[in-house]
């Protein structure tokens, strides 16, 4: 971990290298008004709005919208299956009859899909606007990184990891248009809140609003509406993607329940389970909680981390065609029990499709099965960080205890 004192609350990194850009934001909110006692920044830290993806920020009595991101609530969902092995034409099967079902990018399903949910939507204005539509996009993927992947369990000499080689299936994806509309709504009412009380903010990006205020607590209420959508968003797909594998393969699940609600995530706390013959995760990285640390009640805000609570289970996703991991949180206090979310990037999507074309990202993904690149690059491996050093790097914030190797591979394009 190296630790930079030079501002107002000092800066624990779990990286050797950071971007200059990344490390002025990282500043930035070291010198914010409610910041508490010091930032932490996962290894997988990138350039965000405002704030680094792979950042963590707990504030005392403020909620800052871009620190908790624009796709509130996008997380993952791991499932371990029974078969130990599975052959291409099967999963060219499989990939066929997911893009059938799943919808991507900017399309919706053509009916209204069911969740109990939107009957308790609460009353603020913009997740009214939006519920008609969500109604459609439920169950769908979405666009970007998001992905829905067949992983095999592999050894690893490294981290002393021995597998049954058993298949898991995974996916990530967040609350759709329901979280980028709420995070641009209220980062609007911050910028003008801090303006019309004279607030000086290090960044416009990092307006905030006093979470007692009444603009703090719709937005509250928005992104908790959110993460529960978003959690929702993902056990459909998840129900969806099982059942086209039992379909297919006739396959078991283990430790895995579609029938009980416990199995998935509460509006503000992601849910981790670990049961005695096999693993189901399903967690956030792009919320706020209120938590106890270093004795005080704070807020906590996670972009692009996870939570890692000593025993609690994450998914740290490589990219589409490099390792995964599910590891276990040791609970370190010095990030705010926080973890990486994923490989992050290393390559802005622009410079990625400058920089690579078909071959390269051909090359890096052999033996993987996957679609067409159409043209766009921003999702090769190449994009990304070394997933390995990733993991070495928070070794002392959560430890590997499945690794998984990608074959199959659905985006959101």
């Amino acid at each position: 971990m190296k630790i930079i004192k030079s501002e107002k609350i000092p800066i624990k990194m779990w990286l050797d290298k950071i971007e200059p850009d990344a490390l002025k934001q990282a500043k930035n909110i070291a010198n914010l008004r409610g910041a508490f006692h010091h930032i932490a920044i996962m290894p997988d830290a990138h350039v965000g709005y405002g704030m680094p993806i792979g950042g963590v920020l707990a504030t005392r009595d403020i909620i800052v919208p871009n620190a908790v991101g624009v796709d509130i609530g996008c997380g993952m969902v791991a499932v371990k299956t029974s078969i130990q092995e599975i052959n291409r034409p099967t999963l060219k099967q499989v990939l066929e009859k997911l893009r059938k079902t799943i919808p991507t990018g900017f399309n919706h399903h053509k009916q209204p899909q069911d969740w109990e949910g939107f009957s308790r939507a609460p009353d603020v204005p913009i997740i009214r606007q939006e519920l008609k539509s969500a109604r459609r996009q439920i169950g769908t993927l979405g666009g970007g990184n998001h992905f829905l992947e067949v992983l095999q369990e592999a050894d690893d000499k490294k981290h002393n990891l021995k597998s049954n080689k058993n298949i898991w299936l995974m996916l990530h994806s967040g609350s759709r248009n329901f979280g980028l509309k709420v995070a641009s709504a209220y980062h609007k009412k911050a910028v003008l809140y801090c303006q019309n009380k004279n607030i000086k903010i290090p960044d416009r990006e990092l307006a905030f609003i006093e979470i007692k205020s009444k603009e703090g607590q719709e937005y509250w209420q928005a992104m908790n509406y959110c993460l529960e959508f978003a959690a929702a968003n993902r056990r459909l797909m998840m129900e969806r993607f099982m059942a086209i594998f039992q379909d297919i393969i006739g396959c078991e699940f283990i430790n895995f329940n579609k029938e009980h609600d416990q199995e998935y995530p509460t509006p503000t706390l992601p849910f981790a389970r670990r049961g005695s013959e096999g693993i189901s995760v399903c967690i956030h990285h792009n919320y706020a909680s209120e938590e106890e640390h270093f004795s005080e009640k704070v807020i906590v805000h996670r972009k692009g981390a996870t939570s890692a609570n000593a025993g609690q289970l994450g998914i740290v996703p490589g990219s589409m065609g490099t390792p995964s991991y599910i590891i276990e949180g040791l609970g370190n206090q010095e990030s705010f029990m926080s973890s990486a979310h994923g490989a992050g990037r290393q390559m802005g999507r622009k410079e990625a499709n400058r920089r690579l074309n078909e071959k390269q990202a051909e090359e890096a993904i052999k033996g993987v099965l996957f679609g067409r690149w159409h043209g766009k690059f921003d999702e090769a491996p190449q994009a990304y960080k070394d997933i390995e050093e990733v993991i070495d790097k928070q070794i002392d914030l959560a430890r590997p205890i499945v690794k998984l190797k990608p074959k199959m591979v659905m985006i959101g394009n």
